[in-house]
């Protein structure tokens, strides 16, 4: 010793020897904690304080130690099936877990469900010393809290609709589970990677789901075919009872406007019976001499044979047949004057 220390004297070189020592002891205090980290400081193995990111001293060990545990990074559980890496989801089913994943559902059918938990800690001191195992608590608390939820669930809903419901109500009640036993945990996620019936009966659910999917796709056929017809046959009905208003409507104006028309014209004729019989015989024979052939003769001619084209006048009267003139009740109709046969005028 007295050749290793400097002056080759006792006291003296101790001294130096003890400072160096004391001086990288005091040094090994110094630790880094990284972006994703965060430092815990034990003092005699118990909890005393948490770090920030970046340069940190404690007093060296014995006295305290730091732990520096990742507390951003996204871990990882897989229940009812393994990975080759554990890390991602991506890599290849190596092993299934039948004794995780398989299921009793709400109406008595078996599933089988494998799922994946994302997880991340949230209080550093907690997860470490409130928890022996906290991967394996996360787990078990997953699997149990998935099949309260299957246990629940009808199998149909389960294949189909009700997976973003169940993954939701899982994530709920894991975290809520965690909470109660104070693991520093949060459940960012819960993923459904295989939600199948049991593989021995596998093909006859999705013969099952196959007639269900017909049955969907003919109802869905049938309810645009009644959209389709429904309106139209409404359409068509209002288009007839329009049309009916709107006879209704023409016929009963018809009528009124007729029988104020005789109103008038009896009232006309009370008042001058002499001119209203004789504009109603002129009324009458224009009416008729309208819609006749007409031969016109002179007086002056002598020795004048009347010819009546019979044929003629029949088949005009068989292609447009002579209506009757409309007569008051009550008013007599003028008789022709005789001694003219019908068609010869003068």
């Amino acid at each position: 010793m007295r050749r290793v220390l400097p002056g080759r004297g006792g006291g003296k070189g101790l001294s130096v020897l003890a400072l160096i020592v004391l001086a990288l002891w005091a040094a090994s205090g110094f630790y880094r904690v990284q972006p994703d980290e965060e430092g815990v400081v034990l003092r005699f193995g118990a909890f005393n304080r948490t770090t920030a990111p970046g340069l940190n001293y404690h007093i060296p060990w014995p006295v305290e130690t730091a732990l520096t545990p990742r507390v951003t990074t996204e871990n990882l559980v897989f229940v009812g099936f393994r990975t080759a890496d554990p890390g991602t989801t991506r890599a290849p089913v190596v092993r299934d877990v039948p004794e995780e994943s398989l299921m009793l559902t709400g109406d008595e059918n078996i599933i089988d469900i494998d799922f994946v938990v994302r997880w991340r800690i949230r209080e550093a001191a907690d997860f470490l010393f409130n928890t022996r195992n906290p991967e394996n608590t996360i787990k078990s608390a997953a699997e149990s809290v998935m099949r309260e939820v299957i246990g629940r669930t009808p199998i149909q809903p389960a294949l189909t609709e009700a997976r973003a419901q169940i993954e939701e109500q899982v994530r709920a009640g894991t975290q809520a589970i965690l909470d109660q036993y104070g693991a520093g945990v949060a459940v960012t996620q819960v993923q459904l990677q295989k939600v199948d019936p049991p593989s021995a009966v596998i093909e006859a659910f999705r013969d099952v789901q196959r007639a269900a999917a017909d049955r969907e796709r003919q109802r869905n056929e049938a309810e645009a075919y009644r959209n389709d017809i429904i309106p139209r046959a409404r359409g068509e009905a209002e288009r007839l009872v329009q049309e009916a208003q709107a006879f209704r409507d023409s016929q009963v104006a018809r009528a009124r406007g007729e029988a104020q028309r005789f109103t008038q014209v009896l009232a006309a004729y009370q008042q001058a019976q002499d001119i209203t019989m004789r504009r109603l015989y002129l009324e009458t024979m224009e009416d008729i001499l309208r819609r006749n052939p007409k031969v016109m003769v002179d007086d002056r001619l002598q020795g004048l044979v009347p010819f009546l084209n019979l044929n003629e006048n029949g088949r005009q009267a068989q292609q447009q047949p002579q209506q009757r003139p409309a007569v008051s009740p009550g008013v007599a109709a003028p008789a022709l004057m005789p001694g003219r046969p019908a068609g010869v005028t003068r």
